[in-house]
């Protein structure tokens, strides 16, 4: 089972050989890792994907990584939506195979794209429209004039954290995490980026 490790490093030569050091001492195998955001504090976060050894526990990488001077594992949780980590580039060749259904298919791969559990659009007057397994059936439409965070009454739990990106006028786009982590400003520009982009694509 593939584990997604995020994690804050000190952005300076080395960090990433002794992060990769200590996962591989405490029997986690890296797949992939993804920068998500840099820090004007000298720090980045990283995503990892990884594969944990036959009888090791992902506790032992977390707890390794922890030990590392000025480092800290923010999130780490079993990785559900395949093997490999969905990058933006992918994302919008996928949206430019099929113009016509741009939006649909930007339901589709933001799960992946965002590590997060699902994707769903709302419409204003209709509610809910295209969403992928697991995504609420009675999310409200949210008022939004840019990408945010969201804080949703209502919602499925008290553990799910809400990313919301606006169509137009009358639909948005809300991505879901359960558990964490908080969505970080860098992915919100990019959330909003997609979606623009998927709206764009849609109207050529």
């Amino acid at each position: 089972m593939p584990y997604l490790l995020r994690v804050q490093i000190p952005d300076i030569p080395g960090s990433l050989g002794r992060l990769a050091s200590a996962i591989g001492e405490a029997g986690g195998d890296i797949e992939a890792i993804e920068i998500v955001e840099k820090n004007h504090d000298g720090t980045a976060i990283d995503d990892v994907l990884l594969e944990m050894a036959p009888n090791a526990m992902p506790d032992s990488v977390v707890s390794a990584c922890n030990a590392l001077s000025d480092v800290h594992v923010i999130w780490c949780s079993r990785y559900h939506a395949g093997g490999n980590l969905f990058l933006d580039l992918e994302a919008v060749e996928d949206l430019t195979e099929a113009p016509a259904e741009a939006l649909d298919r930007l339901v589709d791969v933001l799960p992946q794209t965002f590590r997060a559990d699902w994707a769903v659009r709302v419409h204003r007057v209709t509610g809910r429209g295209k969403a992928t397994s697991g995504a609420p059936e009675d999310l409200p439409f949210v008022e939004i004039e840019r990408t945010a965070r969201l804080d949703v009454s209502g919602g499925e739990d008290d553990e799910t954290v809400y990313a919301g990106a606006r169509i137009d006028g009358n639909e948005v786009v809300v991505i879901g995490r359960r558990g964490g982590p908080d969505f970080l400003d860098s992915e919100l520009a990019r959330l909003g980026h997609l979606v623009g982009l998927a709206g764009s694509i849609a109207r050529e």
